[in-house]
């Protein structure tokens, strides 16, 4: 694996404290990049890489940082890579312009960088607010996310979609949540269900997975009954049962479209 040192750039402390860039990627986000980035207006620097968004994305984004990068989408990994590598400093929060640092989060980060952290890195409990309401319970929380880093220690990495940073070592835990405004509508999540399931099912069939009746029927069925049943998702009521309705859903298309991969490949 290929980290960049940068132990002598933006390694120094503001004050008593280290200081952190926040990173964002964003394409036509007008309607969420405002809440995202006032909810990093506590951070040293806020970066933003944008691929060509047509709105006014950009021009809202000027109001908070005027370090924002015009560049052509390359994909998940190396667009927030190469948002990583425009920070000055090292520590990294990456967010996603759908989220927002709950004030909680905001406070336990800066506590946490006025002396050394412990850990190079550290996973964040996002939590979904879907249907005028926050999704806990199910596949939907806390859901994890590895979003604070020391970029010395860490990189993105992954497929065309699941991306994620690994770490050298193991990261440490934050309690303060990461606030996941997704999915407007049924209609956005389907909208969203038609592009990520065909990134998916390409990744899966370059891992060599293989579509059958089987996981067609099976993985969907098992993916319902762990977030609505043993994950207690039926406690967050009809919302709670259409996040594991859709998330079987997600399963059954990936698998289907994957079947659809193999039967091209076949002809």
């Amino acid at each position: 694996m290929n980290w960049t040192g940068r132990l002598g750039r933006g390694h120094g402390r503001i004050g008593s404290m280290l200081p952190v860039s926040a990173t964002l990627i964003t394409h036509n986000e007008e309607q969420n990049i405002g809440a995202a980035l006032q909810s990093l207006s506590w951070a040293n620097e806020i970066i933003v890489v944008d691929s060509g968004s047509d709105d006014a994305t950009t021009e809202i984004g000027r109001k908070f940082t005027d370090k924002i990068y015009r560049r052509q989408w390359t994909g998940y990994v190396d667009q927030k890579n190469f948002a990583v590598d425009q920070a000055s400093h090292d520590w990294i929060l990456s967010l996603d312009a759908d989220e927002r640092v709950s004030p909680a989060l905001a406070s336990e980060i800066q506590s946490l960088v006025c002396s050394t952290p412990a850990r190079s890195g550290y996973r964040i409990p996002r939590v979904t607010f879907f249907m005028e309401r926050w999704i806990r319970h199910g596949d939907w929380y806390p859901d994890y996310q590895l979003r604070l880093f020391d970029r010395r220690h860490g990189r993105w990495e992954g497929g065309r979609v699941h991306e994620s940073v690994h770490l050298r070592d193991n990261p440490g835990f934050l309690k303060g949540e990461i606030h996941h405004y997704t999915y407007r509508s049924l209609s956005a999540y389907l909208k969203r269900l038609e592009q990520y399931s065909t990134l998916a099912a390409w990744d899966y069939q370059q891992k060599g997975k293989v579509s059958t009746a089987a996981k067609l029927m099976g993985d969907p069925l098992a993916t319902f009954i762990k977030a609505y049943l043993l994950k207690r998702g039926f406690l967050d009521g009809i919302p709670g049962l259409m996040a594991a309705v859709m998330g079987a859903t997600s399963v059954f298309f990936k698998y289907a479209k994957l079947y659809e991969l193999q039967r091209k490949d076949g002809d």
